[in-house]
């Protein structure tokens, strides 16, 4: 099983490993810093550096307990070689600002918004993120005062707490998930990981985020698009 350091430490940029598994041009190490694919977060990208040479890392995914690495050319590896991983941190910084410029804007239509509709999915980007509503009554307008308000909400700097809960603590707290999908996950569960926007929200969640509300940055409206009364996307950015 790979120890994912990035779940411990979510700013770790560098990190030591052993190289346990090759398949190909997959490589598996003891312990990782790269995210991989999941919850709508890009994986990380960047580089394993050993005696024999730099590798490019294109690619991670999770494969049961495991994180596979997709690297580049990796034939001067060997399984027990000591690699030095390097993160694409700034590509990683922009997904945790993203992450949670969303868990912002979603816990100030739970608040606010909570008759009117839900966030019902989303996906980060590098440059955007972009958010489902089903929400019969939201409009340009509407979504443009929402962002507003999030903005007001992010000045206040709110720190963003993770932690581990049990699955009886978890479902005792229905507001912690908001799909069906995600409470028959939480059933399959012994601890679950919850993301806590301080004071504003709270729920299930395996990304990656930054520790203060402030260091997400002003939301922009990139676009607004409605696609049906119980569908509408609204893609944001960030300054």
């Amino acid at each position: 099983m790979t120890d994912k350091l990035y779940l411990k430490d979510m700013y770790l940029k560098e990190f030591d490993a052993i190289v346990t598994r090759i398949d190909g041009n997959k490589v598996y190490l003891d312990k990782t810093a790269f995210y991989p694919t999941g919850g709508g977060q890009p994986n990380d990208t960047g580089r394993l550096i050993s005696g024999s040479g730099e590798f490019v890392v294109s690619d991670a995914k999770k494969d049961g307990e495991d994180v596979m690495h997709t690297v580049e050319n990796p034939s001067a590896l060997k399984i027990g070689d000591n690699v030095h991983g390097v993160i694409d941190w700034d590509k990683r910084y922009a997904y945790m600002r993203h992450h949670t410029a969303i868990h912002i804007l979603d816990g100030i239509v739970i608040k606010s918004y909570s008759n009117g509709g839900i966030i019902t999915g989303s996906q980060i980007y590098a440059d955007r993120a972009r958010m489902d509503f089903d929400m019969p009554d939201l409009n340009k307008d509407l979504a443009q005062k929402i962002i507003d308000d999030t903005n007001d909400d992010i000045l206040r700097g709110r720190r963003v707490i993770v932690k581990d809960l049990t699955q009886a603590q978890a479902l005792a707290m229905p507001s912690l998930v908001r799909t069906q999908p995600g409470v028959e996950l939480i059933k399959r569960l012994s601890t679950v990981r919850v993301v806590e926007i301080e004071g504003l929200d709270m729920q299930m969640d395996g990304g990656l985020h930054v520790l203060n509300s402030k260091e997400v940055g002003k939301i922009v409206m990139n676009s607004y698009k409605n696609q049906g009364a119980h569908s509408k996307r609204l893609e944001i950015r960030l300054e």
